[in-house]
């Protein structure tokens, strides 16, 4: 049976953007066809605040942060989503990361 595509999008603060994109590449992310590593990142701003209880990599307790962020876009396959979401644990610096997963149709049943 053929395995399912899965997207991955997670925000990352720019300076982590990079290891995070490689590591998970390395555990198997970004696979299309012949080639790895496959990722598109687009920048914007994440807003948070952190409660009393939270212990923020960037900024304070309590004080609503701006800060510069990418959106990390990823495909891969179900079988690869166990080793790259403990890839992402181990690379993303923030204690609650902020990662949405999407199952994906397969486009070239859709041509066909």
């Amino acid at each position: 049976m053929k395995s399912k595509r899965i997207k991955l999008q997670v925000n990352v603060p720019v300076s982590h953007v990079d290891a995070v994109r490689i590591a998970l590449g390395n555990a198997g992310a970004g696979k299309i066809g012949e080639y790895s590593h496959c990722a598109f990142v687009s920048s914007g701003t994440g807003y948070f605040c952190g409660s009393s209880s939270s212990n923020p990599s960037i900024g304070s307790k309590g004080v609503l942060e701006a800060v510069a962020e990418c959106k990390l876009e990823m495909v891969m396959n179900s079988e690869d989503l166990r080793v790259v979401m403990e890839a992402l644990k181990i690379s993303h610096p923030y204690e609650e990361i902020p990662v949405e997963l999407f199952s994906l149709l397969d486009p070239q049943e859709c041509l066909s």
